[in-house]
């Protein structure tokens, strides 16, 4: 864990670094690539790859804190190391062990970008496949050295999914990436026309299983995905509090002769914002960390686990939202402006929570789940 731990610090030592650059994210509506090059150089994005081919193989919680450490800095810089650290950990653990090998061997520094909603088309031929497809969502695609997408397979009955692994000189970006909130992350669409794609250059996450051991790619695959997104959530609030302190203790309202800091209303605000936000960052390092002990004894984690660990997630992912919006209530006028941070939070924060895998609708299945009824959601 010694490791582990040295990359959250190194996360952290780069916050000053994202900050200078967040601005910049938001024009260009991707992160520059000086950030993209020092976080990998840095090791984030192996921290939850096989230690075989150099990566951390990272117990989640350190994971979590230094995409939090990095939302901190920038919501889209974070997000965008989010993806870059799922599809690295997971799409790296699939990979053909020869494949992988010679990835890691020939990118020290790897970053991958990746699409797992089945928007391609793949057709079998000699020694692999021809693909046609339009990923949406491909967050961090500009600097990205590889693309994970997902396909179906054609005139598969039942059908069929892989994985396409497409270097970045094969795929084209088509610019869609144009919002309110999370502007600097790249998410824009990525397509192929009629490639071919090497056989040993695909996965299968339906249908295969990780080539490694070790615990963490014995977590239920969805719980990964969940507890990852929370790290952006969680690090956008802490992000949104710190300012609101700052801000509380040098303004004085108009109309007013104390600081913010010393009205009732800015006192409660910060008092219920902490308690929301901190609650239920623990009631996730709580939940992840029961999966984690089932699964190093050997065990296969349940349903009731799983499905406590989804509603941790989106959970959490609310009361993110909550927190900022309690604040950006208290703190006036001032967060109107286009660059002000809380307000760049509030919308940042809210993009994160839309996202599948901490939806809100998580919530009411992990309650029928714990009823004892069956859930409506086929993730659970």
């Amino acid at each position: 864990m010694g490791e582990v731990h040295e990359l959250v610090a190194a996360a952290r030592g780069l916050q000053p670094l994202v900050r200078q650059h967040a601005d910049e994210a938001t024009q260009l509506r991707h992160v520059p690539e000086v950030v993209v090059k020092a976080m990998s150089a840095a090791g984030l994005y192996r921290i939850a790859a096989p230690a075989l081919f150099g990566g951390a193989e990272a117990h989640p919680h350190p994971t979590i804190e230094a995409i939090e450490a990095i939302s901190e800095a920038d919501g889209s810089t974070g997000w965008v190391l989010m993806i870059g650290i799922e599809t690295v950990g997971i799409g790296g653990s699939l990979m053909p062990h020869e494949t992988a090998a010679r990835l890691f061997a020939e990118h020290p520094d790897l970053v991958m970008c990746g699409a797992l909603n089945p928007q391609g088309r793949a057709t079998k031929v000699d020694g692999g496949w021809r693909v046609t497809g339009r990923w949406p969502f491909a967050s961090g695609c500009h600097h990205a050295d590889l693309f994970w997408g997902q396909c179906i397979v054609e005139g598969s009955k039942p059908v069929r999914t892989l994985e396409i692994l497409v270097p970045r000189n094969q795929y084209e970006i088509i610019d869609t990436w144009r919002t309110n909130g999370l502007q600097g992350t790249g998410s824009h669409d990525v397509a192929v026309h009629d490639l071919f794609v090497p056989e040993e250059m695909t996965t299968s996450v339906a249908g295969g299983s990780p080539r490694h051991d070790g615990p963490l790619y014995q977590l239920p695959p969805f719980s990964r995905l969940a507890y990852n997104k929370v790290g952006v959530s969680t690090g956008i609030a802490r992000s949104a509090l710190n300012h609101f302190v700052d801000l509380a203790e040098g303004k004085v309202p108009r109309l007013s002769r104390t600081t913010l800091r010393e009205r009732p209303r800015a006192q409660l605000a910060i008092a219920q914002a902490e308690a929301a936000l901190r609650s239920a960052r623990a009631f996730v390092f709580e939940v992840v960390e029961d999966e984690w002990q089932t699964v190093l004894a050997g065990g296969r984690c349940s349903r009731r686990q799983r499905a406590l660990v989804r509603l941790a997630c989106s959970h959490a992912c609310q009361e993110a939202i909550r927190a900022v919006e309690l604040i950006h209530s208290a703190a006036g006028t001032s967060v109107n402006w286009a660059d002000d941070p809380i307000g760049k939070a509030r919308r940042d924060v809210a993009v994160v929570a839309q996202q599948l895998m901490v939806a809100p609708q998580f919530i009411d299945d992990a309650g029928r789940v714990l009823l004892g009824l069956e859930p409506l959601e086929p993730i659970l």
